[in-house]
């Protein structure tokens, strides 16, 4: 069994739905340390030829705060982050052709009234997981009673579903998995390969890589799939996922 961990992203780039896409479970790393700056409760999207982010404001408490715990800072109800996030994503998309595709959805998804931060993120995964077609299940590792720091925690959650092998990619976790101790407790580590597809974007400056997925999918409905996938027409830009 192969399977991919990963913390939940707000709206996932294109490397993380293509992993995702790659294996048999995906677990999501819900129950660790909340990270600020990170892609936990933000995402960048094109505006005006330009990428600019999209956050969700939270709640700061402690530094060491897990993301499942982690509550949005609605208490300011002037702010409707909700409604702003909808309002720019139709500004930025207007001329996309399948903005309207997915309008419906995503707004209604938006302006939910949310309360915690992992709930948001994981339906907006299962939105995109869904508009992909990508048949992956998502897995919660608070759901799973593993205990572990770090690459014990990685290992136990994969003896935990039975998985002999898990697709890494080259960000941070690389620094701390070791090959060898899984080998020797009979997994082993496959490194994910990505490369990013061009496709056309709104606007006439350069292709902008990284972007959030609903770049993709507004751009090009239902040929996402298969441009992700590396199954269409496109030309790709070598990117770490």
């Amino acid at each position: 069994m192969l399977t991919a961990i990963h913390q939940p992203h707000f709206i996932p780039w294109l490397g993380y739905l293509h992993r995702m896409a790659q294996v048999d479970a995906f677990i999501v790393l819900d129950h660790v340390q909340f990270e600020r700056r990170n892609y936990q409760n933000r995402s960048q999207i094109r505006i005006d030829n330009e990428a600019r982010w999209l956050t969700v404001p939270v709640v700061q408490r402690s530094q060491k705060e897990r993301i499942i715990d982690k509550e949005i800072e609605n208490r300011d109800a002037g702010r409707a982050w909700g409604p702003n996030h909808f309002a720019t994503l139709r500004h930025a998309y207007r001329e996309a052709g399948f903005f309207s595709t997915y309008a419906s959805e995503l707004r209604k998804l938006l302006e939910a009234r949310w309360q915690r931060l992992v709930d948001l993120d994981l339906a907006m995964m299962e939105l995109l997981r869904e508009a992909f077609g990508i048949r992956t299940p998502l897995l919660r590792s608070s759901q799973l009673g593993v205990e572990g720091a770090k690459g014990e925690l990685i290992l136990n959650l994969c003896k935990a579903v039975g998985a002999r092998t898990l697709l890494v990619g080259f960000g941070g976790s690389r620094g701390y998995l070791d090959p060898e101790h899984f080998a020797r407790e009979g997994a082993e580590i496959r490194w994910h390969q990505f490369t990013h597809p061009t496709y056309k974007q709104c606007g006439p400056a350069p292709f902008i890589p990284g972007l959030a997925a609903v770049d993709l999918l507004f751009n090009a409905g239902p040929a996402s799939r298969a441009i992700l996938m590396g199954e269409a027409a496109t030309h790709g830009a070598s990117a770490a996922a």
